[in-house]
């Protein structure tokens, strides 16, 4: 599924009236479709008290014409617009068919409009929708209907609240939601969903979402690049398995890391790349390690390596490995490392060594760390890597905040991308995947329980895994963040909400993959 920001939506309905579409057109069919799923959430119109509260501009003239179809219908309709408008001419018909509008000026405390949300059975907020960009004045006239609605939504018997386009009070790019914003039971948006509602917090803050074609062209919705990542897509892209294929067919792995302290890190990788299908999964770490990890995973195969002082992976063990890359389809680097000086010379003299991978690799953990040490580091990152960094690695790598990353989550991950040329997943809710080349996908999920130490090896392992087994690095990518999330989604069920151990991630996808295919 496309999404779009509010630029893109915009040159979306430019291209629309450009194939023909009339403005007028676009509004109309917007409104009705509100009008339409505000009266299947009522049941039956006869009879029942309705509010649409209409702001300045797009939006609340959507709202007019849904006011004037729910009218038609058989609904009391009263139209509350606590700010003047511009363009008035979709009220004439209001007043034609004795429509009470129920102005600002005329309602100064909005007392009037409390009483009526109050003893109404639905309200419409079709007050900004995706034009919202700055936060929202408690002395405004649309904060103070806000106001109202909010505490009528409180009330013994509260209204239904179906939003038009986006609820006021959410940001439709970044996802921000503005402490006026009041919870729909039901978001009707137009043409594409937004990035927004596919962010935190604003996720969790939109009731069911509804997608309504307004007449965009299909053409220009195709060359929108960002997808909302679906179970659908991942049984399209999932490699194929035949029953005629051997451990080769399905790819070797190399998971390189591991140290004294962060012992469990690079058997999580692995094991998770073994559970997505990889055909062979050889560990290289600090030969001590070894007898631990064997015990817990027999299937792989080594590359003890002579360990540093610390106990970690030495920057000589560069030079131990350059003659093993090419043997391998995919790699892993960095679970467990630690950031000590070995791990950055290692990480420096290991990058272009990864461009003998047939497939690619996966950077992740103090690899990323070390990356975001050397400012030219990005030159040496071979084409078809992926970078795998939680917000704290990300901020690191861009030399920036954490909140600014968290603001600006698919910006940033695009950025990045373009920066260091390759793939970037931005881990957390709604992991951002974004390509050098342009493409963008998001995870529809948000999940806490897979906040858990060890949950970011696994999806490493795992993205390495479809490398390994033919896909190019961003579908990989994808479809490592899609079936990681919907275990945790599936976990979600019996676990709550925390409580999941990132082992059980990969011991429960091969369930979900037979899901997804089925």
């Amino acid at each position: 599924m496309k999404l779009v920001t509010t630029e893109q939506m915009r040159a979306l309905e430019r291209a629309a009236v450009e194939a023909g579409v009339s403005e007028a057109q676009l509004m109309e069919e917007a409104g009705l479709a509100v009008a339409q799923e505000a009266w299947m959430l009522l049941g039956t119109l006869e009879g029942r008290r309705i509010v649409v509260l209409v702001g300045p501009g797009n939006n609340g003239g959507d709202g007019l014409v849904a006011a004037r179809h729910l009218a038609d219908w058989g609904a009391e309709v009263v139209v509350a617009i606590p700010r003047a408008r511009r363009d008035e001419s979709l009220l004439e018909e209001l007043v034609a068919r004795e429509i009470p509008v129920l102005r600002g000026e005329d309602d100064p405390d909005f007392a009037l409009l409390g009483q009526g949300m109050e003893s109404s059975d639905l309200v419409v907020d079709a007050l900004l929708g995706i034009g919202q960009k700055r936060p929202l004045d408690p002395e405004e006239p649309v904060a103070k209907a806000l106001a109202k609605l909010a505490a009528a939504r409180k009330g013994y018997s509260p209204p239904k609240l179906v939003a038009c386009d986006l609820p006021t009070g959410i940001d439709a790019d970044s996802g921000a939601v503005d402490p006026l914003a009041v919870e729909p039971d039901m978001t009707v948006t137009f043409g594409l969903p937004k990035v927004g509602m596919y962010q935190a917090p604003a996720s969790g803050r939109l009731g069911r979402v509804q997608v309504i074609d307004i007449g965009i062209p299909k053409a220009a919705q195709e060359a929108v690049q960002l997808e909302l990542l679906t179970a659908r897509w991942a049984k399209q892209t999932l490699p194929a398995r035949p029953d005629d294929g051997n451990k080769g067919t399905f790819g070797r792995v190399l998971v390189a890391g591991g140290s004294a302290r962060y012992i469990g890190a690079p058997r999580l990788a692995a094991t998770a790349a073994y559970r997505a299908g990889a055909g062979l999964v050889t560990i290289a770490c600090p030969e001590q390690l070894v007898p631990a990890l064997a015990a817990g995973l027999a299937e792989a195969t080594w590359l003890p390596q002579e360990p540093a002082a610390d106990g970690g992976l030495r920057g000589e063990s560069a030079l131990a490995l350059r003659h093993e890359w090419h043997t391998f389809d995919a790699a892993v680097l960095g679970p467990g490392m630690g950031l000590s000086e070995d791990t950055r010379a290692l990480t420096w003299a290991v990058l272009p060594d990864l461009a003998a991978l047939p497939r690619g690799a996966v950077i992740d953990a103090d690899a990323l760390n070390a990356i975001a040490e050397q400012p030219d580091a990005g030159g040496r990152i071979p084409a078809g890597c992926v970078l795998t960094p939680h917000p704290g690695e990300m901020a690191r790598l861009m030399g920036t905040s954490v909140a600014d990353v968290q603001s600006r989550r698919l910006a940033v991950a695009q950025e990045a991308a373009a920066k260091h040329g390759c793939v970037v997943v931005l881990k957390g809710a709604h992991t951002v995947i974004a390509s050098s080349d342009g493409r963008a996908a998001l995870s529809p999920y948000a999940n806490p329980l897979l906040a858990t130490a060890g949950s970011g090896d696994v999806l490493a392992g795992m993205i390495a895994a479809y490398q390994a087994q033919g896909l190019e690095s961003f579908d990989a990518a994808c479809l490592g963040v899609y079936l990681h999330a919907a275990t945790g989604e599936g976990a979600r069920q019996e676990y709550g909400e925390g409580g999941l151990l990132a082992g059980e991630i990969a011991s429960r996808l091969p369930a979900v993959v037979k899901e997804v295919k089925a």
